[in-house]
């Protein structure tokens, strides 16, 4: 009883301390992933992000809703100006135009039917305005909804776009 004792212990604070260890779990249905060209700009400047829907059902991919939206900590600087503007989706003949850069439904521009184990990256300009504010953090955070050919569906995020520093010049 004494060693069982020690071991529940023992087991509950490798838990508590995330030392434990985990079942291995299979990659979510669709999974979606942010990068960037450039950690930093400066008032009048861009940065490319890319957004990459990538497919690991077994089913296409048909449809797909995405929102993407300030983090909080980008809403308490006001005087950040941005705006995305170009938006391109990567295809085999190169990039092509796409629409809907705005906050509401991206997901119309990953061009699906997405086959199983294939992804679909657009790209979307966030422009920052000349007159704005410097020393402070533009991040973004997204939802997506996609519905496979089997009919089911799958929601995730949020997922965070990494962090783009506006630098003073």
């Amino acid at each position: 009883m004494r060693r069982f004792g020690l071991g529940a212990v023992l087991a509950l604070a490798l838990a508590v301390f995330g030392l434990a260890p985990s079942a291995s779990a299979a990659p979510a249905p669709a999974e979606l992933t942010f990068t960037t060209d450039s950690a930093t700009t400066t008032p009048g400047g861009s940065v490319k992000l890319s957004m990459t829907l990538t497919n690991n059902n077994t089913y296409d991919v048909w449809f797909v809703y995405q929102t993407i939206e300030p983090t909080w900590l980008t809403t308490q600087r006001p005087d950040l100006k941005y705006s995305f503007s170009g938006c391109s989706l990567t295809t085999t003949s190169g990039p092509a135009p796409c629409s809907g850069t705005g906050p509401a439904n991206l997901g119309g521009n990953y061009g699906a039917t997405i086959p199983p184990g294939q992804s679909r990256t657009v790209t979307l300009t966030l422009d920052v305005a000349a007159d704005s504010g410097c020393n402070g953090n533009i991040g973004f955070y997204s939802y997506f909804y996609a519905e496979f050919s089997d009919s089911t569906n799958v929601s995730g995020g949020p997922v965070y776009t990494p962090v783009t520093r506006v630098l003073c010049s």
